[in-house]
């Protein structure tokens, strides 16, 4: 079974997810936040998703950062939505920073760096890659 992690946003939400063994972390695709809800429950319709982990956005000090009045009650419908699936947050700090790191050091032309959907993708698969391992 695949684990689906989101890296949550005002107005696009990137998404990656796991091989069905669960060792390698790939991004999924970057969906409007308005119809994540909808894309999430045809997903987990289609493939056998064992979790989802969710971003925690954290200001350095710790405390949670503005979004999250956003992610609360998003994760709360989830988890009314897909009861027998566990929704975790993982604290995700400088996953943006590492996705604009990770773009550049890849040698992606400019034009495609400057794609924000390509950030929000690789944002959630730090998420994710960061969640395995912490296991």
């Amino acid at each position: 079974m695949r684990i689906l992690a989101i890296d949550y946003g005002k107005k696009r939400t990137g998404l990656a997810v796991t091989d069905p063994l669960q060792i390698i972390a790939n991004g999924l695709t970057t969906v409007a936040t308005k119809d994540l809800e909808a894309f999430i429950m045809d997903y987990v319709a289609r493939e056998q998703v064992e979790r989802i982990i969710v971003g925690q956005p954290r200001q350095m000090n710790g405390e949670d950062s503005e979004n999250m009045r956003r992610i609360t009650p998003f994760v709360n419908r989830l988890r009314r939505l897909l009861p027998a699936i566990p929704v975790e947050l993982f604290d995700e700090r400088f996953t943006s920073v590492l996705a604009h790191r990770a773009i550049l050091e890849s040698g992606i032309g400019k034009k495609a760096r400057q794609n924000k959907a390509l950030v929000d993708e690789i944002s959630a698969t730090i998420i994710l890659q960061g969640w395995m391992e912490s296991r």
